[in-house]
């Protein structure tokens, strides 16, 4: 079976990313695709004023049903960020969605300095069967927690979803490219899974993400990567 990841540029409303995702599936079952990872809050975007628009939960939920009969359809199952009202804040939510109808979520637990303004953790780890592995799905940040990764192990995952959206001032968006590239490598080695990288590219919020998307096999080699400005699909086959 294929695996993948979309490294795609973020738009500022939901109608414009949502067509994206819809594009990439198409392209994804065309390729013999059974999921694929988007970026890091890539329905929603990031821009606060639109995130507080008080329907915007109901807008949400109203994409993600559409995702969910594209999945039935094409058969490709989906794992895309986004943000959630929760209460007066927000959660920094992944969504995953099958195409057996099965959905999950999983909430980002490690949030950066500027979340936490916006933002509250999540605290449920997440993995599920799909495809015969188990699959583990993390955000961003949450890869600096190698114990996280490794509980995810002791649950039976063989396969690490990390959906980020590496969005920086440039020079420091530079600096941390390597940074970026090492740590999802390094938890590739530590526990003899694969993982795949899903990042954002572009400007977005006046800010820039340096792509740089990857799948690494169990022995930290780097199967299929992609540049820092290109929006693309990378794919991958896994055996049972």
């Amino acid at each position: 079976m294929k695996f993948g990841v979309a490294q795609l540029s973020i738009g500022d409303k939901i109608e414009y990313n949502l067509a994206k995702v819809y594009n990439c599936m198409e392209k994804a079952a065309g390729e013999g695709v059974c999921l694929l990872g988007f970026p890091e809050m890539f329905l929603t975007g990031y821009n606060p004023s639109y995130l507080e628009d008080g329907d915007i939960n109901d807008k949400i939920d109203e994409a993600l049903c559409g995702v969910g009969m594209k999945s039935k359809e094409l058969g490709v199952g989906v794992i895309v960020g986004h943000g959630y009202r929760h209460g007066d804040k927000f959660v920094n939510r992944a969504s995953v969605i099958l195409p057996d109808g099965r959905k999950f979520n999983y909430d980002k637990i490690h949030l950066t300095e500027v979340e936490e303004k916006y933002f509250v953790p999540g605290f449920e780890r997440l993995s599920f069967e799909f495809s015969g592995h188990r699959i583990g799905v993390i955000i961003c940040r949450d890869q600096n927690d190698p114990m996280l990764i490794r509980h995810l192990r002791e649950q039976g995952v063989d396969m690490l979803y990390i959906i980020s959206a590496h969005y920086y001032k440039p020079q420091e968006a530079r600096w941390k490219v390597e940074k970026n590239r090492a740590i999802p490598i390094a938890r590739a080695v530590e526990n003899k899974i694969y993982v795949f990288l899903a990042n954002a590219v572009g400007s977005h919020i006046g800010l820039v993400s340096l792509g740089n998307s990857l799948i690494v096999d169990p022995e930290g080699c780097v199967v299929a990567s992609a540049g820092e400005s290109d929006e693309c699909l990378l794919t991958v086959s896994v055996s049972i």
